[in-house]
């Protein structure tokens, strides 16, 4: 998942967060895993809307707790409105992806978050992009073609959807890069409880006619629903929770590295839980995707300042 961060506070000692940053990074791996489970007999809109309205249960004793209501109710509209770019669509298209392509590779195509949030930071925001980003972007969509020239297949191989699964983690990649830009351009100085609970609220408004129009006709069996609930606890609502102290602990660029990470646990939980395969190919498109992501944010050019990220 993707959501914007305030500005960050100097960083702590590596000390302080990389706990925290690799519980997040397990976390976030973990959603493609869930996913999978639960979309298996909710299918991809269930499961997305179940995600975020039980995550909006979790999020909202938290919320009033912390004296944030306010600020939710101020900002109402344009908080929605994110949740449906940044949780909504997204959501239920990795949901449907995951049913037809291996979650690992699932993984890595949401690795490109940040190579579409660069472009369209420049296309929306007018951010500057240099020779060396330019030339990170065109490194990380290379990687992207030649990932999906040679992607394992898997369910998708039978069903003959690899490629439409393909195009709908893309898809949902966009949509977390457009939510970015346009959290920097009307979220800005509301409280990230604030926008985190509201997104989801408005994630669960905006899919509760299809949740409900999709209901499956045989009621899920207990592992369907341990993982849903899994999800919108663990992986969305303490996730959430951790993202955020990691931007104020760790800083933004560091908090971003997250986002490299969370393909390796969860390449790791579909090898182990559902018995994926792990190519050479698709280790190698991996690699070629975070090497260009990295030079296209900035991360392997410490002279360059760094952007406020998105998280995967």
């Amino acid at each position: 998942m993707t959501t914007t961060a305030p500005s960050a506070t100097p960083a702590a000692a590596p000390t302080a967060w990389v706990g925290e940053f690799v519980l997040l990074a397990a976390l976030w791996g973990a959603s493609f895993l869930f996913m999978r489970l639960g979309a298996a007999e909710f299918g991809p809109l269930p499961t997305a809307g179940l995600r975020v309205t039980l995550a909006t249960v979790f999020l909202w004793p938290i919320l009033l707790r912390q004296g944030q209501w306010p600020a939710l109710r101020q900002h109402w509209r344009p908080i929605l409105i994110a949740g449906l770019i940044n949780s909504a669509i997204p959501f239920a298209l990795f949901a449907w992806a995951v049913m037809h392509i291996a979650t690992g590779l699932t993984s890595i195509l949401n690795a490109t978050v940040p190579l579409f949030g660069a472009l369209v930071a420049w296309l929306w925001l007018g951010d500057r992009i240099n020779r060396l980003r330019w030339l990170g972007l065109a490194l990380g969509f290379i990687g992207v073609a030649l990932l999906a020239w040679r992607a394992p297949g898997g369910m998708g191989a039978k069903t003959g959807h690899a490629g439409w699964a393909i195009a709908a983690c893309l898809a949902a990649s966009t949509c977390y890069a457009i939510a970015a830009s346009y959290a920097r351009r009307y979220l800005t100085g509301i409280p990230p409880l604030a926008t985190a609970t509201g997104s989801q609220l408005g994630a669960a408004l905006g899919l509760a006619l299809p949740t409900l129009w999709f209901w499956p006709a045989q009621m899920p069996g207990p592992r369907a629903w341990g993982a849903v609930i899994a999800i919108a606890v663990l992986c969305t609502g303490i996730a959430y929770i951790l993202y955020f102290r990691l931007i104020a602990h760790a800083g933004p660029s560091r908090a971003l590295a997250v986002t490299f990470l969370a393909p390796v646990f969860a390449v790791f939980y579909g090898t182990v839980f559902l018995g994926e395969a792990i190519t050479p190919w698709m280790v190698g498109c991996g690699l070629v995707i975070v090497c260009g992501t990295m030079l296209s944010t900035g991360l392997i050019a410490p002279r360059q300042r760094a952007k406020a990220p998105s998280a995967p």
